[in-house]
């Protein structure tokens, strides 16, 4: 089970974001506003696949057509390992 909510500028993630509720969370995060400078925050985040990369980059092309800007915070490890794994870290903008 995973959760997505607002607060301030920011989308707390939560739980799992696997394959089987990515798509879940990709609906549910339609219906947030995407401030100018948002930030993703994973920290609560326990478990994930590439699904989770594919949702990055969805909300990065949405943010993109928006004219926003957009930054992941708090990474798993392990889904930082998938992106350079899959080469796609470049085009992921992390903050620390």
């Amino acid at each position: 089970m995973s959760n997505i909510a607002l607060q301030g500028n920011t989308w707390l993630l939560s739980g799992e974001i696997l394959v089987d509720n990515a798509n879940a969370v990709l609906v549910e995060s339609a219906g947030l506003d995407m401030s100018e400078a948002l930030q993703v925050d994973f920290s609560a985040v326990t478990n994930t696949d590439t699904s989770a990369i594919s949702l990055m980059m969805e909300w990065q092309r949405r943010a993109i057509a928006a004219k926003h800007k957009i930054s992941f915070v708090n990474l798993p490890e392990g889904l930082e390992s998938l992106a350079t794994l899959y080469g796609v870290s470049d085009f992921i903008p992390l903050s620390a």
